[in-house]
């Protein structure tokens, strides 16, 4: 739905100009398209599952699928938007960072278990792997609230005979833009090559795509990156339109110092914005790829699963969350302060 927002101009009306009842129209449109995607991926996994098991469950058994399936979705949906509405940070997101989190006892008794049973090189394999997670883990923190401050004067203002003068201030441009979407499109498109090998009977294709669209072969890895950087300048261009901050800028009487108002205000955010999106790439594709090859080297796999998606998830939503924590907690001080 961010897509179709940013592609689809009657989407993109409502969610500028129409306040908070375009935003519940979108709202109600996600609905309507989350209960459509459910019965369809439902529908193909009863499918699959007719399709791969001897048994014949016949027609109503896919009808119950579906209707189980589509029940749940609706039903974690709907608590979701619960949560963000009467909790702190996003629901759906928050969902998502329990899911992962409720996983981790597991692979931690795994990992001791597999510590406690292995040799020195099994040992010392967990402590790099656990030591690259770490290390992971603060990069991330750094690159999710690492900005640009890019400077901006207003311009004087005489109102009466009180000259107002000119304000310094700064418009932030994130590192990463894309957050975790840009390795999430980038392994959606990497399973259709390896999904097609279930549709065409080819032994030597079969070989070739278990040989080469391994986690660890190079080409899998060239390939996994090349698409995690067209994405985040894919995603980077929808979220960020350097031509409404520029006309943005303009309105509100304000300018990057050295340069011009319009075009020259564009190009150079244009500028920056694909500088930063570059490197925030480049780490992207490294937080991506670095588990997986530290944990093919150490031959440790019982953190597998729980790789760079998941470290993405869980540091933005507890990051965010805390920010939010945050900002209620300062607002109640200021509401006591004033009824004091």
């Amino acid at each position: 739905m961010q897509l179709l927002t940013a592609a689809i101009p009657a989407l993109e009306d409502l969610q500028k100009n129409e306040g908070e009842a375009g935003r519940r129209k979108i709202s109600q449109v996600t609905r309507y398209v989350a209960f459509g995607w459910t019965i369809l991926q439902s529908t193909m996994l009863s499918c699959f599952l007719l399709r791969d098991f001897a048994y014949d469950f016949g027609v109503p058994f896919v009808v119950e699928t579906v209707l189980a399936l589509t029940a749940g979705s609706m039903f974690v949906m709907w608590v979701g938007e619960l949560i963000t509405e009467r909790g702190l940070g996003n629901g759906a997101s928050l969902l998502i960072f329990l899911n992962i989190v409720s996983s981790l006892p597991r692979v931690l008794g795994e990992t001791v278990d597999l510590a406690q049973t292995g040799d020195r090189g099994t040992i010392g394999g967990i402590v790099i792997l656990f030591l690259v997670f770490i290390a992971t883990i603060i990069g991330i923190v750094f690159v999710q609230e690492g900005t640009r401050r890019i400077p901006i004067v207003s311009a004087r203002r005489q109102v009466g005979r009180k000259l107002y003068l000119e304000k310094s201030n700064y418009l932030p441009l994130r590192l990463n833009q894309g957050g975790v979407m840009p390795i999430i499109f980038a392994s959606s498109m990497l399973i259709i090559p390896i999904s097609l090998v279930q549709f065409i009977p080819s032994p030597a294709f079969a070989e070739f795509m278990g040989r080469n669209f391994r986690a660890t072969s190079p080409l899998y890895i060239l390939v996994y990156l090349v698409m995690i950087v067209f994405f985040s300048y894919f995603y980077a261009s929808l979220v960020v339109n350097p031509e409404d901050m520029s006309r943005n800028l303009k309105k509100m009487g304000a300018s990057i110092p050295g340069i011009r108002p319009g075009r020259a205000t564009t190009d150079y955010i244009s500028k920056v914005l694909n500088r930063l999106t570059f490197l925030g790439a480049i780490f992207l594709g490294l937080v991506a790829v670095v588990p997986s090859l530290v944990e093919s080297a150490t031959r440790v796999q019982t953190f597998q699963g729980f790789g760079a998606t998941s470290l993405l998830i869980l540091v933005g939503v507890a990051i965010d969350t805390a920010k939010q924590i945050q900002t209620y907690v300062i607002s109640q001080r200021y509401e006591g302060m004033v009824k004091s």
